[in-house]
């Protein structure tokens, strides 16, 4: 596949322009750090962000950031941590779970909507995303939305373009919202305590007046995982607490209080804290190295663990839980199982399962997104017509999805 780098959104829109007289298709790409997800996409050529890249514009009493698409991750965080802010839904770095190199790039985060353990209260990256512009399958330059929310021009596009994978069009922009960040943050364990127990506790965590901005469950095959093996007990369910100093230490310690209730409470230094949360959002268990495939499942906080309960009984998998219990991961042992993974779902009141990794000859006979209902698919192709008529763009990206 050859790769080809526009160094401008005019040449990127010729390019489009040219694939699209001819009918040559085109794979959507910014660092790649994401390859394998999502169904394959055959194509001659691959379009890629990475000469797109530069922060254009950014007053940090505004909470406000516009970069264009390729400008690398690494390179937004270190701007806004220099100035005390963030994107406050947190995205994860998916290079040690799918065994990927490159640099992620803010438009490959936004085009995947990549959101972390904050998204339960945060909002997705979706949620911060104010702006746009994109290339469609035409070859046209659009633009969409603002630098203020209250500018709602073209809301409904910006949010159709996060985590539309490429399928309608090529971001070469983007303008989001960048909070501050929080002074200070610590972590509650409660050890031992079974799947089911730990939703009870998150739920009851949850209610408290104490702003929890993280809630997951670690059962015990994974916890030797985190922290360098130092997590105690043979489980852990673990809520943040965040804000300035004094705060986060009578909150933590009126969690903590509650929480007794449940087992035996620790608490995490700020440095566990933050080692522990950034090692939960890239899914750390689950890099192992190996192709065996992993699932990304989002569904109701009290459905996730009756999904994989269900599952034991049918099959080998391991698995941890994120948002409350409303995201699990999931590794399966041998096959993706996605008929069985999917039809439990479903007959546990829903959700979105997603195969995030697998074996090349599974993603090939696998959908990996949630099938659509119909009138949504039918929603989708119009907007897939309307948006990049000839089909060049990561045709069969998001297919079943």
């Amino acid at each position: 596949m050859i790769d080809l780098f526009p160094i401008s959104e005019e040449d990127a829109a010729a390019i489009v322009r040219e694939h699209a007289a001819s009918g040559r298709r085109l794979a959507i790409c910014g660092g790649d750090t994401r390859s394998g997800f999502g169904n394959a996409v055959e194509a001659e050529s691959r379009l890629r962000s990475t000469n797109l890249a530069g922060i254009v514009a950014y007053n940090p009493g505004e909470m406000v950031m516009t970069a264009r698409a390729g400008t690398p991750l690494a390179e937004i965080e270190d701007a806004l941590a220099r100035n005390g802010q963030m994107m406050a839904f947190e995205p994860m770095d998916h290079r040690p779970v799918m065994a990927t190199t490159g640099e992620p790039t803010i438009g490959g985060v936004f085009a995947a909507n990549v959101s972390g353990p904050r998204r339960f209260i945060a909002g997705a990256a979706r949620d911060s995303l104010l702006g746009v512009r994109f290339i469609n399958g035409k070859g046209e330059a659009i633009k969409a939305g603002g630098r203020v929310m209250k500018n709602v021009t073209g809301l409904d596009l910006v949010k159709l373009m996060a985590g539309s994978y490429g399928t309608l069009g090529f971001l070469t922009e983007v303008t989001f919202r960048v909070p501050p960040r929080p002074k200070d943050e610590a972590t509650v364990a409660i050890e031992g305590l079974n799947d089911a127990e730990a939703a009870l506790a998150m739920a009851a965590a949850m209610a408290l007046p104490v702003e929890v901005s993280g809630a997951a469950h670690l059962p015990m095959t994974v916890t030797w995982k985190f922290l360098d093996g130092t997590l105690p007990g043979s489980e852990a369910t673990v809520l943040r607490i965040e804000g300035l100093p004094g705060s986060v230490e009578a909150r933590a310690t009126k969690l903590a209080a509650a929480m007794a209730a449940f087992g035996t409470v620790t608490r995490f230094s700020r440095d566990e804290s933050v080692q522990l949360w950034r090692e939960i959002r890239d899914v750390l268990p689950y890099a192992d190295g190996t192709p065996r495939p992993v699932w990304r499942v989002s569904t109701a906080p009290s459905v996730g663990h009756q999904l994989v309960a269900a599952l034991r009984l049918e099959t080998g998998v391991d698995a941890f839980y994120d948002w409350q219990g409303g995201l699990v991961w999931m590794r399966m042992e041998a096959d993706a199982e996605a008929d069985l993974v999917r039809r439990f779902l479903k007959a546990l009141g829903g959700g979105h399962a997603a195969l995030l990794r697998a074996p090349q000859r599974m993603r090939a006979a696998t959908a990996a997104f949630q099938p659509q209902p119909q009138a949504v698919e039918l929603l989708s192709a119009r907007l897939k017509e309307k948006f990049d008529p000839a089909g060049i763009l990561n045709p069969g990206k998001m297919a079943g999805s």
